[in-house]
C-alpha cells in the first residue's frame, strides 16, 4: 500500500495493471489494497477514467501507516539509545532500518528535538561484556533458524577449550551480560554458555526442534542471577540504615519480601535455588549486610571474606 501511495502521489495516474506489474502482485491485490486505503485509512483516492489511472482528489502529505504520540516517539528514541552498546552486533542493521521506516511513516505534526536528547539522556555500563561480534552473529542467527552448532568452549580457569555440540535455544541479556541457553548433547541437558568464552563456532548443517518444556522464565525463577541450583533456600539478609534505601529502591528478586527494622534498617527475604550468586552479591555490600539465614550462606560469605583478608 505504501508503494501504491508513492505511485499515486507522483501524479502519473497509475492503474491497477501497471501497479500489479511493478509491485509483482495480482491486480486483485491492488484493487483490494486501494479499497482498504480509501475505506479504512480515509485516503482520498479515486479512479480517473479520462487518465485511466488513480489519483488523489485532495492533498495528501503522508501515508497514515502509523499513529504515534510525542511521548511514544520519545520512548522509542530512549530505547534506541539504550542499545548503543550493541553497535556492530547483528541487531544494529535491522534496528536502524526499523527506526528509519517508522520515521518515514510519521506524520509531520510529530516533532522532537533529538539534539536535546543527546545532551540530556545517556546510558552507561561500568563493565561492558567483551563480545566477538562474528561469533555473536553466528549465535544469533543459529537461535533464530534453529541450527545445531559445534562450539569450542573454554570454562573459567581452563587454558584450552573443549568441543561442545549444542542446540541453541535462547540468547538472553541479563543484567547487562549475554548468555546462551542451549541443549548440550554430551550432557543431555540444558546448559548456560557465556559468548565471551566461545573460542570458535561452526554450524553442523543440522537443524533441531526446541523442546516445549524449555522456559527461560521457569528456569530462572528461583535463581538470583542465571545459575539455577538444586536446592530450596529461605534466604534472610539484614541491611543497616546506611544502605537500606538502596535495597528498598530495587526489586532484587521475584520472591523478595521487605521488612523495616528499628533504627532504619531493612530485612530482605527471598526463596532461592542456589546460594553462590547471592553470596557474591552480599560481599559487595561490605559490612552493611548481615546474613541471618541459612547457615550455608553465612559460611559462604565468611569463607570468602577470610580469603579476601588473606589476599
Amino acid at each position: 500500500m505504501l508503494r501504491i501511495h508513492q505511485a499515486v502521489l507522483s501524479g502519473k495516474f497509475p492503474n491497477a495493471s501497471i501497479l500489479a506489474r511493478e509491485i509483482e502482485v495480482a491486480t486483485k491485490t491492488i484493487h483490494r489494497d486501494i479499497e482498504f486505503m480509501r475505506d479504512r485509512l480515509n485516503l482520498p483516492i479515486e479512479f480517473n477514467p479520462g487518465r485511466n489511472g488513480y489519483h488523489y482528489i485532495e492533498e495528501v502529505s503522508a501515508f497514515p501507516t502509523m499513529q504515534i504520540t510525542e511521548g511514544e516517539l520519545f520512548a522509542l528514541v530512549v530505547a534506541e539509545k539504550a542499545l548503543q552498546q550493541y553497535r556492530g552486533t547483528s541487531f544494529e542493521k535491522p534496528l536502524l532500518s526499523a527506526i528509519k521506516k517508522m520515521e518515514q511513516a510519521l506524520p509531520d505534526t510529530i516533532s522532537l528535538n533529538l539534539a536535546d536528547l543527546e545532551q540530556t539522556i545517556s546510558f552507561r555500563t561500568r563493565a561492558e561484556p567483551v563480545l566477538d561480534l562474528k561469533i555473536f552473529d553466528v549465535l544469533a542467527k543459529a537461535v533464530s533458524r534453529r541450527q545445531q552448532l559445534e562450539l569450542a568452549y573454554r570454562k573459567p580457569g581452563q587454558k584450552e577449550g573443549e568441543r561442545r555440540m549444542v542446540d541453541p535455544y535462547h540468547l538472553a541479556n541479563i543484567n547487562g551480560e549475554w548468555f546462551l541457553f542451549a541443549y548440550d548433547h554430551a550432557r543431555k541437558d540444558i546448559r548456560t554458555f557465556v559468548p565471551a568464552r566461545i573460542q570458535s563456532v561452526h554450524p553442523t548443517g543440522k537443524t533441531f526442534e526446541r523442546s516445549r518444556k524449555f522456559s527461560l522464565e521457569d528456569r530462572l525463577r528461583d535463581s538470583f542471577g542465571v545459575h539455577s541450583g538444586e536446592g530450596e533456600y529461605d534466604v534472610v539478609i539484614r541491611f543497616n540504615s546506611r544502605v537500606a534505601d538502596y535495597i528498598r529502591e530495587k526489586k532484587w528478586h521475584e520472591s523478595q519480601q521487605l521488612r523495616n527494622l528499628k533504627g532504619g534498617g531493612v530485612e530482605l527475604r527471598m526463596k532461592l535455588s542456589g546460594l553462590v550468586e547471592v553470596g557474591r552479591w552480599i560481599l559487595g555490600w561490605g559490612g552493611d549486610a548481615r546474613v541471618i539465614h541459612p547457615r550455608e550462606l553465612f559460611e559462604i560469605v565468611r569463607r570468602s571474606a577470610r580469603q579476601i583478608l588473606r589476599a
